[in-house]
């Protein structure tokens, strides 16, 4: 009886977890595509230089229906990497926020040529 009632108890329990457990939705990147760019940016002081660390500058971040300022921000180095920083892009007169990422030298996009040997290395339009 004794464990019949403990076996009811971890059934039950187990089938509330799973009731109340949701699946994690996929994770998707967002883009947001403005009809104008960012205001200019405020001066930022940079603080000193920091072993092991790379400063990411401040940048302009879109929050509902605003430009909000992040700060800068140290981050720890990646050796190998190199920081590619947060930025606006504008493409056919709308702009468009890239976010920040640790990037390889020397990486190819898709166009096959090396990128430190690439004059444009970042243009969309290019194939």
């Amino acid at each position: 009886m004794f464990t019949k009632k403990i076996l009811i108890s971890v059934l039950l329990a187990a089938a509330t977890i799973g009731a109340i457990a949701t699946p994690l939705p996929g994770l998707a990147a967002v883009g947001v595509y403005l009809n104008f760019g960012p205001p200019p940016p405020p001066v930022e002081i940079i603080p000193p230089p920091r072993y092991g660390y790379v400063w990411v500058p401040g940048y302009w971040n879109w929050r509902g229906h605003r430009h909000v300022w992040v700060q800068g921000v140290w981050i720890r180095e990646r050796p190998g990497h190199v920081y590619q920083p947060h930025r606006w892009v504008e493409r056919g007169g709308r702009w468009y926020f890239e976010r920040g990422h640790w990037d390889r030298p020397g990486r190819r996009d898709r166009d096959g040529v090396p990128d430190r040997y690439d004059a444009h290395p970042n243009n969309p339009y290019r194939r």
